[in-house]
């Protein structure tokens, strides 16, 4: 057994977790399980959230926001993006992994594709959908931006927000697009940051950049220890910051 699918099925059986619903589904001929949950609460607009993970594959801060959105009345789904036999087992994969999906953005936005899919069929009306990503997710958010996916917006999280060499541009980015970005992520420099907003200009995009101060890459991952020195850290403030932004951009969005 992998060991993402041991970690997540551990936290299954101990209950922290236990609402979230493995769903197993394919990008062609391979094999993927996402996490699934229904809204704790009635949502007559049936709005759903698409969570795309960190570089590491599902992760605990996925699935602690998976909770919180079915909490406020959300379908959310958790996309697997890398599938069976390819999950990473230490940083070093996960890097090797995820690169491969920053170099190929049509096979990441395919995997996107498909988890959609999953997201309507549990119960999410398609209509109001909107894709959110942490660090590679957050990369993989923008992408669906890029592709032009039927979602009413984006939200990247400390995410990549550079497009790879050789991407063709897009005249038009029709959803709209949130950008929560640590003030000192080392991760972007400020020319990628530039381009980035100079790419959504050109495509006449609606989108919007928070920086948070103090803030580094991986603000919102309790799990990433809280020294900025080494380039990834929990920032309570600014992660507490970006979930209210987050929200306000939920509820504009999705208001008609």
């Amino acid at each position: 057994m992998k060991p993402v699918i041991t970690i997540v099925l551990t936290l299954l059986v101990s209950g922290t977790y236990a609402q979230l619903k493995p769903v197993t589904y394919q990008d062609g001929t391979q094999k993927l399980t996402g996490l699934a949950i229904t809204p704790a609460k009635t949502n007559i607009k049936r709005a759903g959230i698409l969570i795309l993970p960190a570089w590491k594959g599902i992760d605990n801060n996925a699935k602690e926001a998976a909770l919180k959105l079915s909490k406020l009345g959300y379908h959310a789904f958790i996309a697997d993006i890398y599938g069976e036999g390819n999950y990473p087992k230490d940083a070093k994969e996960a890097g090797q992994q995820s690169s491969r999906y920053k170099k190929d953005p049509a096979a990441y936005q395919q995997r996107i594709k498909a988890a959609l899919q999953q997201l309507i069929h549990a119960g999410a009306d398609p209509a109001r959908i909107i894709v959110i990503g942490y660090c590679f997710g957050g990369t993989g958010a923008i992408e669906a931006a890029r592709a032009n996916l039927p979602v009413r917006g984006v939200v990247s999280i400390h995410g990549g927000l550079a497009q790879y060499a050789g991407a063709r541009t897009i005249s038009t980015i029709r959803p709209k697009v949130l950008v929560l970005h640590g003030a000192d992520d080392p991760t972007m420099t400020t020319e990628q940051v530039l381009g980035f907003q100079q790419e959504m200009r050109n495509a006449k995009a609606d989108w919007q950049m928070i920086e948070y101060a103090n803030a580094v890459h991986a603000f919102t991952d309790r799990e990433a220890g809280n020294d900025n020195s080494k380039g990834a850290a929990y920032n309570e403030l600014a992660s507490t910051r970006s979930w209210k932004h987050m929200l306000l951009f939920f509820d504009e969005i999705l208001a008609n």
